[in-house]
């Protein structure tokens, strides 16, 4: 299923029918769920938090499902969420780090190339600010258009084409400093 196939915009006021609400929220998450799920990711939500997270961001869904007014696309209105989701989680993580003073628990261990090469990912992604690191997400992995990216993040698409640019730049060096090809 595509991801605008859902017409969600033709009954903007679901919320007289509880019955056409839930199908429409089921028809949603299952054919969103693993991109809300690697975009919480791609955000800075930890592995062991992006289940949480998920489920926050389909209760805010499920909740202004009959709000969707069509005026931007499901995908950059999923996004919006996802992205005040994953803002709120990452500050609480950071509290919660900053207040224990402990260092992250390993792990499970991984072996392959394929994995190693999303572990670099992920260092190089977490060295980036949180500005950058939500533009080049959102373009660069989601492959939303500069466009949708202003959309979700409510700035200047302008600052988007400069914030991604910064961002990769950052990206590949950070890539280089940690030894990876480019």
């Amino acid at each position: 299923m595509a991801l605008d196939e859902l017409d969600m915009s033709a009954r903007p006021q679901l919320d007289g029918d509880a019955t056409i609400r839930l199908e429409d929220f089921d028809r949603l998450y299952a054919a969103h769920a693993p991109f809300v799920w690697k975009t919480l990711r791609g955000l800075g939500v930890a592995r062991a938090d992006v289940d949480d997270a998920a489920q926050e961001v389909f209760l805010a869904v499920y909740r202004k499902l009959g709000t969707f007014e069509g005026r931007s696309s499901l995908r950059t209105w999923l996004c919006g969420i996802a992205v005040g989701i994953a803002r709120n989680h990452t500050r609480k993580t950071r509290r919660r780090e900053a207040a224990s003073e402990q260092l992250p628990s390993p792990g499970a261990p991984r072996t392959g190339e394929a994995t190693e090469a999303l572990d670099l990912v992920g260092r190089c992604l977490d060295e980036l600010d949180e500005p950058l690191r939500m533009v080049f997400v959102l373009a660069e992995l989601q492959q939303l258009t500069a466009p949708e990216v202003a959309e979700v993040l409510t700035v200047n698409v302008n600052t988007v084409y400069s914030r991604l640019r910064l961002a990769r730049e950052r990206f590949e060096a950070s890539v280089a400093r940690h030894g990876g090809a480019r």
